[in-house]
């Protein structure tokens, strides 16, 4: 017999009216950006593939472009194994395109420039590079920083062992780790017990940087359209789109 996996990203997904109907959500304490991330620290956002920086943290971004402050980006992957056997989306083209799309999204934010590296890394094998992965983090690291990136148990592959090398870099470098659930959304259900509600914060979203977050969704257009040449969905859902209009942003701190 086959092990069911149980977090599972498969179908539509947990409804976002499910999730926003939660208690749960609405008890969580708030906290502000400025205390996410004070003045005298450098927030560091950590994607293991365009789009991850903006799903998870496009509110945050958007209020510390407000508040002048150019955080690091660091894109471990460029994407490019987004499209499985697509003629339309080849690998070379998607290495092309998504960071130009990454690009325009942080100006929807509200940056002129962003702070970013690239690293390189293959996209779909990041677990077998983790280690590798956390040592060159540790070089770009300061004491004091503070690190986001996705949850460690986020159901992707890829999202897990970032997590796992963002907390062993972060551990090593003095700086301070803050995950992000992206894809756990849609996995899990209101309530479940495998996700840390206990470390739950939430940063509230002002109408500016709530649009501004989903503008730069928008400019992911390879995510967002079906494939011709495959037959494939999207790969965005639209549950996933409808999350990134959401008037606050959950971090495990």
């Amino acid at each position: 017999m086959v092990p069911v996996n149980p977090r599972a990203i498969e179908g539509a997904g947990t409804s976002e009216a499910e999730w926003l109907g939660w208690r749960g959500i609405a008890d969580a304490p708030d906290i502000t950006a400025s205390e996410l991330v004070p003045n005298d620290r450098r927030a560091v956002v950590v994607a293991p593939h365009p789009d991850d920086e903006v799903l998870s943290v496009g509110g945050l971004l958007a209020l510390l472009a407000r508040l002048q402050r150019t955080p690091l980006l660091i894109a471990v992957t460029d994407g490019t194994a987004s499209h499985k056997d697509s003629t339309e989306w080849p690998p070379e083209r998607l290495a092309f395109e998504r960071p130009r799309e990454s690009e325009s999204a942080w100006h929807a934010l509200g940056f002129s420039c962003m702070h970013a590296m690239r690293l390189g890394l293959p996209d779909g094998g990041l677990r077998a590079l983790q280690h590798r992965l956390a040592d060159r983090l540790i070089t770009l690291l300061q004491p004091g920083d503070v690190v986001f990136t996705t949850w460690r148990f986020d159901g992707h592959p890829d999202h897990e062992a970032t997590g796992d090398a963002c907390a062993i870099a972060a551990q090593e470098a003095g700086a301070r780790l803050v995950e992000v659930p992206v894809w756990a959304w849609h996995w899990a259900r209101p309530g479940d017990s495998r996700l840390p509600w206990t470390r739950a914060r939430r940063l509230m979203l002002d109408t500016d940087a709530r649009q501004r977050k989903q503008n730069a969704v928008k400019a992911f257009h390879s995510q967002l359209h079906g494939d011709d040449s495959t037959g494939a969905e999207p790969i965005l859902r639209p549950t996933t789109v409808e999350r990134a209009a959401r008037p606050f942003e959950l971090f495990f701190t």
